[in-house]
């Protein structure tokens, strides 16, 4: 072959790779949206309870209008990517969010901002499925690594977060969430100029994979669970600091972003991790760390360097799981849009339950149940995980049993 013919054969190759970078680096940008939206709750609630004049169990209501709307956008948004172009749908979704995060410091009534909560929580939701599925559609078998980096980019937003509303807190909440809504309007323009990648219904061989039932149950209770005690201790770990008087309410919003901080870099350390080991491998980890960390927090719950060791240990040690997992569920099954949307609901259903229990009990048991429900949380999800581990090691018997 001459050097002209092998140049000609590498040219279609080009633009390929371009549009699945230009397509990926628009998934990261959207999620570091998501992170920017999702962490900002946790440092405003005492001051969207004093504008609603409500008390920390009531705004905690906040967290189940947040994930009931993303339990429906997770849902709606599994078919729309099954049925239409994603990307549209992803701009305008996000357009959605924008003007939802504006109205926030404008309801002055609990319901009013339950409602909004709720139209932010849908479009969180869609979003997120729409990024996870159309990443998968993109990279296929080899998505492992950038399903990493896109819940790196998520930990990005959620890092900078507490930071963005920590500058603004003394002014009240307001200019934090408009600043936010801002961040976000050019990604959301960019998606409505960026190709869609096409819509993948059968497995990447062209097999079409059989979808197991048992097995999506697993991940998506397997989801509850994680995204109980991620969500929860990232969305009270600033009351909880401030209420044992362990720092003060600037350095409290620190240490919330010290949390989803620690998550971000452990989910960057994870991407080549993902290359060299298997999910099993990696999420065993995760969970024996997560484990080691509450057990610090446990032991010394007065001294604030365990709370910042054990809070930073935490985060680091749970950041490769959610993306993990979906790479486990990628190697056994047909990932589609509404596969995504019931992983999605069990995760919203946890974003749901988890936090708002943790507000029920905060006030009549005290800040100390956060982290002994992140540590029940962390010893039922091991033993799902376990679980899931044996389903899938007899499924993939029973497969071979039929090929031979």
């Amino acid at each position: 072959m001459s050097l002209l013919e092998t140049t000609t054969s590498l040219k279609p190759a080009q633009p390929e790779i371009t549009g699945k970078l230009s397509k990926t680096a628009g998934y990261y940008a959207a999620f570091i949206a998501l992170g920017l939206v999702t962490a900002a709750l946790g440092p405003t609630l005492p001051g969207l309870a004093e504008q609603t004049r409500t008390t920390l169990s009531q705004i905690s209501y906040l967290f189940i209008a947040r994930s009931l709307g993303y339990l429906l956008g997770s849902f709606v948004g599994g078919r729309l990517y099954d049925r239409m172009d994603g990307h549209p749908v992803i701009g305008n979704l996000l357009l959605v969010m924008v003007a939802s995060v504006f109205l926030v410091p404008y309801m002055p009534i609990l319901w009013l901002l339950v409602g909004v909560f709720v139209m932010i929580g849908a479009a969180e939701g869609a979003v997120d499925v729409g990024g996870n599925t159309l990443l998968v559609w993109v990279h296929r078998d080899k998505v492992g690594p950038y399903m990493n980096g896109l819940h790196f980019f998520f930990g990005v937003g959620a890092f900078l977060s507490p930071i963005i509303i920590g500058l603004f807190i003394s002014d009240g909440i307001a200019w934090g969430y408009w600043v936010l809504a801002v961040m976000i309007i050019p990604v959301a323009i960019w998606f409505r100029l960026l190709p869609s990648p096409p819509i993948q219904r059968t497995a990447y061989d062209g097999s079409a994979k059989v979808s197991n039932p048992v097995l999506v149950a697993l991940i998506a209770v397997f989801f509850f669970l994680y995204v109980s005690l991620e969500a929860g201790y990232g969305g009270w770990i600033y009351t909880y600091a401030t209420k044992l008087d362990l720092t003060t309410a600037a350095k409290a919003a620190y240490l919330t972003s010290a949390y989803w901080g620690a998550l971000t870099l452990g989910r960057l350390l994870s991407i080549p991790l993902a290359t060299r080991l298997t999910p099993r491998v990696i999420i065993a980890g995760d969970l024996s760390g997560a484990l080691i960390s509450v057990f610090i927090l446990l032991l010394w719950p007065q001294s604030q360097l365990a709370m910042w060791v054990g809070t930073l240990g935490l985060g680091m040690s749970i950041a490769s799981i959610f993306p993990t997992m979906l790479s486990l569920a990628e190697r056994n099954m047909t990932v589609t849009g509404q596969i995504t949307a019931w992983f999605f609901a069990g995760a919203s259903t946890g974003g749901m339950i988890g936090p708002w229990l943790m507000g029920q009990l905060f006030e009549s048991i005290g800040p100390h149940v956060v982290v002994w429900m992140v540590l029940a949380g962390v010893i039922l999800a091991a033993a799902v995980f376990a679980a899931l581990l044996v389903w899938v090691n007899r499924s993939n018997r029973q497969s071979e049993k039929r090929v031979l």
